[in-house]
C-alpha cells in the first residue's frame, strides 16, 4: 500500500466563501498513478471545513445565506468579548459545528468516486483569509 500526501493553500476573499476543490484534487488523484484506495480531504482550521455538495452559483448563494441566517455575524456571541486572535468570528466556530473538517472519497480506476452533482468544497466560514491549508492524503494501490 502506497500512502502519498499533499497541502493545498488557498487564499478566501469572503465572510462566507464555497471554494470548489473538486478539479484540483481530481487532478492530483489522477497523476499520482493509485487506481484504488481511499483520499481524505482534511482542513486543519476550526473556521474553515471541508464539505460535498452541489456546484451550482445561485445554490452557493442560499447555502450562503443560509449560513449566516443560523450564526448572524453581530449576533451576541461570548467569546466575541474576549476573542483570542483578536477577531471577531464566534459566529464561524458556531457554523463549524454543522460541517465536518474531512471527507474520505473512495478512489476506483483512479477517479474520485463521487455522485455526478457532487462537487468538493473548502467552506470559508472566518473571511477573508490569507492562507487557508487543504490537507489530501491518499492511500492505496497502484
Amino acid at each position: 500500500m502506497t500512502i502519498l500526501r499533499r497541502q493545498l493553500t488557498l487564499a478566501t476573499t469572503q465572510s462566507i466563501e464555497f471554494i470548489d476543490l473538486t478539479d484540483a484534487v481530481r487532478s492530483w488523484v489522477r497523476a499520482t498513478g493509485i487506481r484504488d484506495g481511499l483520499l481524505t480531504v482534511t482542513s486543519p482550521h476550526t473556521t474553515a471545513r471541508i464539505t460535498r455538495n452541489e456546484r451550482e452559483a445561485e445554490l452557493q448563494r442560499d447555502m450562503t445565506r443560509f449560513l449566516e441566517t443560523i450564526a448572524p455575524l453581530d449576533g451576541s456571541y461570548g467569546h466575541n468579548l474576549a476573542p483570542v486572535d483578536d477577531r471577531l468570528n464566534a459566529h464561524a466556530h458556531l457554523l463549524g459545528l454543522f460541517m465536518p473538517a474531512s471527507e474520505t472519497i473512495p478512489v476506483a480506476d483512479g477517479e474520485l468516486v463521487m455522485g455526478g452533482w457532487q462537487a468538493l468544497f473548502l467552506v470559508e466560514l472566518d473571511g477573508p483569509r490569507e492562507a487557508r491549508q487543504v490537507h489530501l492524503q491518499l492511500m492505496g494501490e497502484a
